[in-house]
């Protein structure tokens, strides 16, 4: 559990027995059990099925989902302080059922009535897995207009040639949305839509895992001439990028947060390092240059997390937070990787061998400054909406 040191002054204390209730269930229940979890296969299926279990039958289950979806609704400012407690391990999302919020809320809002009723119900109760599919190999998804997957109309569907990669969990997804050009021709800024793959469908393929800096979850995908009903376009025709951005705003903001938790994870055990190892003149903890570490890790989950709930604060107002947005990705990133490394470099040689999560938790940091987006991109991004605007 985060301890007191890190802090979280803006949670409300109604929020504060559920953001701890869930930090027990984190750090009792999923931890332990991430060896099996990150290994695959049919022990960690079993294992995430009776994790999801005890996480219903404790009241703790798809808590940011709306109530009609099966979920227990309660609202973003508050899921935004459980979110950091969830994101203590890369398996808190799935376990206790948040992970699908960004699809359920995509297909809420934009699916179909056929596709709301066919998959809704599963999605949330954790029965149906979901992905979303962007980024090809010569279309990065910072430049989607380069998009090259066709999905040309037929009689009464779709069907869609083409491939994608750094799906992440493409390779279990038993839905995957994927963004193909439905008319013109790249880069056209127009023509792109949005639609609601069944993995199960001929014609789709994964290709190969991708593993990222040595872990799985991503994965490549082919599209051999798959074919799609109609009522599976999410959205409108040639609207996708509206669809797209509204998902990745909240999916940054939220991502931003479950970072703050993993960075909150590798703090606490550079405290209890520094505390616990001892020398021979007296604790690790003594040294300056420990000091610094634990003082700069601070300092930098201390002033991230207010940049990422002022990101919260406007999309829960539905207010524009491109740059918001922006600034929050770019701290979380860089706080995770600057504090796990500094618990590394604290721990020394235990560092970066399998008896703790650090070298996972410094390896998440680095990913996450090119994964949604490289720093570069909402650097400029940011930085010329300010330029264009008195607000700041």
């Amino acid at each position: 559990m985060l301890n007191e040191t890190l802090g979280d002054p803006q949670c409300p204390p109604e929020v504060r027995e559920l953001k701890d209730r869930v930090a027990d269930f984190v750090h009792a229940r999923i931890v332990p059990c991430e060896r099996i979890l990150d290994s695959g296969g049919p022990d960690a299926a079993r294992m995430l099925h009776r994790l999801r279990r005890e996480a219903k039958e404790e009241g703790l289950w798809a808590l940011p989902l709306p109530v009609e979806l099966g979920g227990q609704g309660i609202g973003l400012r508050s899921y935004a302080h459980v979110a950091e407690a969830e994101g203590a391990s890369d398996h808190g999302p799935v376990a206790l059922g948040s992970a699908s919020l960004l699809d359920a809320l995509m297909l809420a809002r934009h699916g179909s009535p056929r596709v709301r009723e066919r998959y809704l119900a599963p999605l949330v109760a954790g029965q149906l897995r979901a992905s979303y599919a962007m980024t090809e190999q010569d279309a990065p998804g910072t430049d989607p207009f380069l998009t090259a997957t066709r999905a040309a109309e037929t009689e009464g569907g779709w069907r869609l040639t083409g491939g994608k990669w750094f799906v992440s969990g493409g390779g279990t997804a038993d839905l995957v949305t994927v963004l193909a050009r439905t008319d013109g021709r790249p880069p056209e800024r127009d023509g792109l839509s949005l639609l609601l793959v069944p993995t199960a469908a001929p014609g789709f393929r994964v290709v190969r895992e991708l593993p990222v800096l040595g872990a799985a979850g991503q994965a490549e995908i082919a599209l051999d001439g798959v074919a799609v009903d109609g009522d599976h376009l999410i959205g409108e025709r040639g609207k996708a990028l509206a669809v797209a951005t509204e998902r990745l705003q909240l999916g940054r903001t939220l991502r931003c947060l479950r970072w703050l938790g993993l960075a909150g994870r590798a703090f606490d055990l550079m405290r209890e390092r520094a505390v616990a190892r001892s020398r021979s003149r007296g604790p690790l903890g003594d040294l300056q240059l420990v000091q610094r570490h634990v003082f700069e890790s601070l300092l930098a989950l201390r002033t991230t997390r207010p940049l990422v709930h002022e990101a919260v604060s406007r999309l829960d107002a539905g207010l524009d937070a491109h740059v918001e947005v922006g600034l929050a990705k770019v701290a979380a990133a860089r706080t995770l990787q600057l504090v796990a490394d500094a618990a590394i470099q604290v721990h020394g040689a235990a560092g970066l061998g399998p008896d703790t999560a650090l070298p996972a938790l410094f390896r998440t940091g680095r990913a996450a400054r090119i994964l949604d987006g490289p720093d570069e991109l909402h650097i400029t991004s940011v930085a010329r909406r300010v330029l264009r605007t008195e607000r700041v």
